[in-house]
């Protein structure tokens, strides 16, 4: 459990959208928040720290994490955030294509998972959130390596959150609908219409839609929740 020390929150992929609207949220909550991205955020929030580096990149990951464990001496929560999707025919996707959405979407969460946990068993206590994407149950096409590399994640979560249960750490993914992001900015809108159509709930997500189910992963009370999926917008 954590003490009564402020909590130390790390997001990945916190330049825009919804890892600066996590930032601002969990700051205003009280958490001292560590962010990073490719590239140098354009804010300052009292409470935030940002680096910029790739999450794909081991180094950097591993000398982040140093940083964390020699400053703050503990993480007690992770939000891994930062993804990249390409919504486009597998006929016309590039390798290239496949290897940076699997080097964002998986290998870098792999990375922070792996390192979190190694930080988080100091103290008995972690709380991790992976995101994945509706588009994996609903198996949308166009989104055909998009999808995979999210389904992955998923199942690395599940059999993840069975091998850190013992050292007080729990693991647990976040499906999210689309969101007014620049993630669907270049998507035909008659597609995210058929896409809303599929879900029970037919309207576009929201920041706050995302916040609500974090809020309850992170809980201390939810110590007894871990490897689960929460998609939105009713998606099952």
């Amino acid at each position: 459990m954590p003490t009564a020390e402020q909590q130390v929150m790390l997001i990945t992929g916190t330049s825009k959208g919804i890892g600066k609207y996590l930032v601002e949220y969990y700051t205003s909550q009280g958490f001292h928040v560590i962010g990073c991205s490719r590239k140098p955020v354009d804010y300052e929030i009292e409470n935030y720290q940002h680096f910029c580096l790739d999450v794909s990149d081991e180094t950097k990951v591993q000398e982040l994490f140093r940083t964390i464990r020699k400053t703050h001496k503990r993480l007690d929560v992770l939000l891994n955030n930062a993804g990249i999707a390409s919504m486009n025919h597998i006929l016309l996707t590039p390798l290239e294509t496949v290897e940076n959405i699997f080097n964002t979407n998986m290998i870098g969460p792999f990375l922070f998972c792996r390192e979190a946990a190694r930080l988080m068993r100091k103290n008995h206590y972690g709380r991790i959130v992976n995101f994945t994407t509706i588009a994996v149950p609903l198996k949308l096409e166009g989104e055909a390596i998009y999808a995979t590399s999210k389904s992955a994640l998923l199942t690395f979560t599940q059999i993840f959150s069975k091998e850190v249960a013992e050292l007080g750490i729990t693991a647990n993914a976040l499906g999210a609908t689309p969101i007014q992001t620049d993630l669907i900015r270049n998507v035909p809108t008659e597609k995210i219409n058929n896409i809303l159509k599929e879900q029970p709930l037919h309207r576009l997500g929201e920041f706050r839609d995302i916040s609500n189910v974090i809020d309850f992963f992170i809980s201390p009370k939810s110590d007894f929740i871990t490897g689960q999926v929460v998609y939105l917008g009713g998606v099952c």
